[in-house]
Formats: C-alpha cells, structure tokens, sequence
C-alpha cells in the first residue's frame, strides 16, 4: 500500500483476535469495529476481519470479508491509529449495503473510536459475562 502512512499488517492468530475482544467497540450500520493498543513501540497497525454464519454461507462471509478489507485499506491509513490493532465484524446487511454508507459506517467507527481513546474518561476493557458481581 504506496498511499500508507504507516503500515498495515493483518491479524491472523485467534489469540489476536481474542485480545481485541477485550478491547472498546462500536458498531455502527453494517460493521463493529474493536480496537486494542498494543503496548509497543511500532507504529504499525493491525487489522483483521471476521463475518460469522448468521451473515450467510461461505461465499456471502468472503464478500462481506473482502468489502471490508478494502474498506479499512482506503480509512486506516486517514483515521486509524499508529500501535493499534483493529478487528472489523461483519453485520447483517454488508454485502448489500451501498459502498458510500459502508465506508461511512467504517469512518464513523474509527472516528469514535479514536475520540474514545482521546477522552479523560475513555472506557476500560468490557466486562466478561463470567466477570459478573451479584
């Protein structure tokens, strides 16, 4: 990706995925976006991509998949943060939502994401449901 500031890498270990579970969402239309700080020094930032089996069977996942691929391509670069990992979920309606509001969507998300960071009181990691207090 010549156009890149910085680079981007994929997630591929489930472990990634799981840590980034942990981490602050948002979802917005189409797509939920998590992002994690990764605690290092490289100023690279990590995506990965998941659609599950509610979104359709194996050719509508690729899709979904692709689409936010090429998404987080255009946005990372302009509204992703250096030393940050994000991971981009497929919801109901990505594959036939129009590319304009799917790329909104996507920016909208990175956006409140990066102002939740940002803010004095930005949330902590959510709680699981085996973190329960009665």
């Amino acid at each position: 990706m010549p156009d890149a500031v910085f680079p981007i890498d994929r997630l591929k270990k489930r472990s990634e995925f799981l840590a980034c579970a942990q981490a602050p969402s948002t979802a917005k239309g189409a797509v939920v976006v998590q992002a994690r700080p990764r605690g290092d020094a490289e100023p690279l930032v990590r995506a990965g991509f998941t659609a599950t089996k509610r979104i359709g069977g194996a050719v509508e996942r690729n899709r979904a998949k692709r689409r936010m691929r090429e998404a987080a391509r255009l946005l990372l670069p302009q509204f992703g943060r250096p030393g940050m990992d994000y991971v981009f979920i497929a919801r109901g309606g990505v594959t036939t939502r129009p590319w304009d509001r799917l790329l909104d969507d996507v920016k909208t998300a990175l956006i409140r994401l990066a102002a939740d960071r940002e803010s004095p009181e930005a949330p902590g990691p959510r709680p699981s449901s085996t973190d329960r207090t009665p």
